[in-house]
């Protein structure tokens, strides 16, 4: 029993590998503006809740 554990350490690095490999092989999207107005609207709501408590 223990020959098959050992077995199974390659085999589930194998699959998360492949996983990853499948995960990065994806095309993303590209709206890099709306990325921009996100990013933009949380730094703005962080800082009201920083000058709010300070």
């Amino acid at each position: 029993m223990a020959e098959l554990t050992w077995l199974a350490i390659p085999l589930m690095a194998g699959l998360g590998a492949s996983i990853w490999a499948w995960y990065v092989s994806r095309p993303h999207p590209k709206d890099v503006w709306t990325d921009v107005e996100r990013h933009d609207r949380i730094r703005a709501a962080f800082g009201r809740i920083v000058s709010e408590r300070g």
